[in-house]
C-alpha cells in the first residue's frame, strides 16, 4: 500500500508508523501505480474533486471523506465521473456503520414507529472555541467550503436522509463567533441551525457547533412517529432508547450476535464497540463491494448520497443569506440543467 501527503517528513513518519510500503508526495503517482486499486481521499475538502475524478478515469475505485466537495456542483461532477467510469465509489459517513444506527434504520423500515413526524439532531463540540487556536484550512471558505455545517452538520444531514428521507426545503442560520484565529481571518461558520421539511411530511431540526462551551463530541438524534420514538446518543454508542405506544422507555442494547455487524466480533452479548470500529465496518463494506460481494448503497453512502448532502448544505447556506426558506433541488445523472427534488428514498 502507498500513502501520500504534502510534507515529505510527515509522509515518511506516517508510512513507518502505519506500515505502508511506500510514501509519495504527489497523488498522481498513486494513479500511475497498477498495484493501487482503491484511492482513499482524506485530504482537505477542496482537494477531493481532482484526484477522485482522475482516479475514476483510470479505473480506480474511490473512497472520499465527507463532505464530498466544497459545493454541490463539484460533488455532482465527482458522482457523474464515478458512475460513468463504472467504479465502486463511497463517501465517508461512518455513522451509518454503528450497530445502533443500522438497527434504527431496520426498525423504521419495518414501520415500528408508524408514520414519521419529527427528526431532531445535534452535533456539539468545542474544537474551535479558543481564539488562539491554530488557523488551518478548516477556517477558510476556499479550502473547507463551510465550517460547522460541512464538518459536523453533514453527518446530521446524512443521518436524516438515511433514516427519514429526502429533505425538500430548509431554513438555516449560520454564525461565526470567532472571526479571527492565530492572525488569520475566518470566513466560515462556527455554528449553524437548520429547520427541515422532508418529502414524507416529517419536520426536522439540525444543530451543529464547534464552539459549544466545553462539550467535546456530543452527537445525538431522535425520531418520532405516530406509534413510538427512538433516540441515539453518541456517548452511549451501543444503545438505542425506544419509546413504544403505551409502554415504558426501553434502552435497547445492540451487542448480541444477532445485532448488525456483531458477527464480525464476539460470540457473546455485552461486548461494547467503540467509535473506531465504525470505520472498520465502513472499510469492510467498501472492500466487499470492490470484491463484488455486495454493493455500497443503500446502507453505505455512495457519491449520490454525498452529492445530495451537499445540495442540502448549499440550500442551508443560501437560506442563511436570504433569510427565507429555500427549496432543495436535486439533479440526476442525465440532468444538465437542474431538476426537481427526488421522491426516491435511498
Amino acid at each position: 500500500m502507498t500513502i501520500c501527503g504534502r510534507e515529505p517528513e510527515q509522509v515518511d513518519t506516517a508510512r513507518r508508523r502505519l506500515g505502508f510500503a511506500r510514501g509519495v508526495t504527489d497523488w498522481r503517482l498513486l494513479l500511475d501505480d497498477d498495484r493501487v486499486e482503491v484511492l482513499d481521499d482524506c485530504a482537505p475538502n477542496h482537494l477531493h474533486p481532482e484526484p477522485v475524478v482522475a482516479a475514476a478515469a483510470r479505473g480506480k475505485h474511490v473512497f472520499c471523506e465527507k463532505p464530498l466537495a466544497t459545493s454541490a456542483g463539484a460533488a455532482r461532477a465527482m458522482w457523474v465521473a464515478a458512475e460513468r467510469a463504472g467504479i465502486v465509489h463511497m463517501c465517508g459517513f461512518n455513522f451509518r456503520f454503528f450497530p445502533a444506527i443500522r438497527r434504527a434504520r431496520e426498525m423504521l423500515e419495518a414501520g415500528d414507529l408508524g408514520e414519521l413526524t419529527h427528526f431532531r439532531a445535534r452535533f456539539l463540540a468545542s474544537s474551535a472555541l479558543s481564539d488562539d487556536q491554530r488557523w488551518t484550512w478548516r477556517f477558510r471558505r476556499a479550502t473547507a467550503g463551510t465550517g460547522a455545517l460541512g464538518d459536523l452538520g453533514s453527518h446530521l444531514i446524512d443521518l436524516a436522509r438515511y433514516l427519514v428521507g429526502e429533505p425538500t426545503s430548509v431554513a438555516g442560520i449560520l454564525r461565526t463567533f470567532v472571526p479571527e484565529r492565530d492572525g488569520g481571518l475566518v470566513d466560515v461558520d462556527d455554528a449553524f441551525l437548520g429547520a427541515v421539511e422532508f418529502e414524507g411530511g416529517a419536520l426536522g431540526t439540525l444543530e451543529a457547533s464547534r464552539v459549544a462551551g466545553r462539550r467535546s463530541n456530543t452527537c445525538a438524534f431522535e425520531v418520532d412517529g405516530t406509534r413510538g420514538s427512538l433516540g441515539f446518543d453518541g456517548e452511549r454508542l451501543n444503545e438505542l432508547e425506544v419509546h413504544r405506544e403505551r409502554k415504558a422507555t426501553v434502552r435497547m442494547e445492540v451487542t448480541s450476535p444477532r445485532d448488525p455487524f456483531m458477527e464480525l466480533w464476539w460470540p457473546s452479548p455485552g461486548h461494547a464497540l467503540g467509535w473506531g470500529d465504525s470505520f472498520t465496518h465502513e472499510m469492510h463494506h467498501l472492500l466487499c463491494a470492490v470484491r463484488g460481494d455486495g454493493v455500497v448503497a443503500p446502507h453505505g453512502a455512495d457519491f449520490a448520497d454525498g452529492y445530495r448532502c451537499a445540495e442540502v448544505c448549499d440550500a442551508i447556506s443560501r437560506s442563511a443569506v436570504s433569510g427565507q426558506r429555500e427549496r432543495v433541488a436535486y439533479r440526476e445523472l442525465d440532468d444538465q440543467h437542474g431538476g426537481d427534488a427526488s421522491s426516491t428514498k435511498r
